[in-house]
């Protein structure tokens, strides 16, 4: 299988796991040794500013921390857009990567971030894990658009992204979160 780095992973309404329920994931990495991704769309109650502040210089003011995943929960992981992609610990896109843990001064590279997500642990599967769960169609795969990896919405980005991949996926989209009571 081609590698999904930088692909979103959109949970089929099938998918029941009450962690990835409706989720959208970017995955940030994908090899023969497992995949890594992130939740974009599960703000937490807590705010950059309370939780970190010493990272309240990359997020906007009263910026909530995503939750990432279950793995590593106490972890945190920035993911943003660079001025300067030099900058940046690993790069996904030619702008868009994770800050990383040896750069030194946050308002060095604050200066140098165009917008920021600060996320609290990441989603994790082992070899081959991801992969078979692709096979029993529990996720669908599209690539992202910009504006829905910083998307403000995010009761609806489940829902948007599906809509834009068109027909049937359009349809599922008006799904009710539990379709047992339909």
């Amino acid at each position: 299988m081609d590698s999904l780095r930088g692909k979103l992973l959109i949970a089929s309404p099938a998918l029941i796991d009450p962690n990835f329920h409706r989720t959208v994931i970017l995955i940030a990495e994908h090899t023969g040794e497992g995949a890594m991704g992130l939740v974009l769309n599960r703000p937490a109650e807590t705010l950059v500013a309370d939780v970190v502040p010493d990272l309240s210089d990359l997020a906007d003011d009263g910026a909530p921390v995503y939750f990432g995943g279950p793995v590593a929960a106490d972890s945190v992981i920035v993911l943003a857009e660079f001025d300067d992609p030099a900058l940046a610990g690993v790069l996904l896109d030619h702008d868009l990567g994770f800050v990383g843990s040896e750069s030194g001064d946050v308002g060095d590279v604050a200066g140098a971030v165009r917008r920021a997500r600060v996320f609290a642990g990441h989603s994790g599967w082992g070899p081959g894990q991801l992969e078979g769960e692709l096979e029993d169609e529990s996720w669908i795969v599209e690539p992202p658009q910009r504006e829905e990896i910083f998307n403000e919405d995010a009761d609806g980005l489940w829902s948007a992204v599906l809509r834009r991949k068109g027909r049937e996926y359009a349809l599922l989209s008006t799904m009710p979160p539990d379709p047992s009571v339909n």
